[in-house]
């Protein structure tokens, strides 16, 4: 078994900014001359998320705004009253939709269904550059 390690890093502009990485994913696995194994990409940080959708406009609009009903901005954070940042309801988003995603991958492709692509989600108040993590292992 082998692990290849590598990162991407992309300007995002905050406010549930959504960016497809299926396409980087993909070109850093089939670089990497794995065949056969698993994929995890993880955001580090605690304000973004991964998480997988159909990238289609309307989906990029469902999904913040479903997020905006269970963690909304302008609510009352602990997180704010104690740093004051504003942020609180980044930091409920990332946790409620996760840091990290494993996908299968067969032949160098990724195991995702027709109409799935890899997002991450950057939920902070304010513009960023993002770095992910992309872990392949397999052989």
């Amino acid at each position: 078994m082998r692990i290849i390690t590598k990162t991407i890093t992309f300007p995002t502009r905050g406010n549930s900014h959504t960016v497809d990485v299926t396409g980087k994913v993909q070109s850093l696995l089939e670089e990497s001359g794995l065949r056969e194994g698993t994929c995890t990409v993880f955001a580090g940080g605690s304000t973004a998320g991964v998480t997988t959708i159909e990238f289609e406009p309307g989906l990029l609009k469902d999904l913040p705004a479903a997020l905006d009903r269970l963690a909304p901005d302008g609510h009352a954070y602990y997180h704010d009253a104690a740093w004051g940042d504003g942020n609180g309801h980044a930091h409920v988003r990332s946790a409620i939709v996760g840091t990290s995603l494993s996908v299968p991958f067969q032949d160098g492709r990724l195991l995702l269904g027709t109409w799935q692509q890899i997002v991450i989600m950057d939920f902070d108040n304010r513009p960023r550059d993002r770095r992910i993590v992309v872990q392949a292992m397999g052989n």
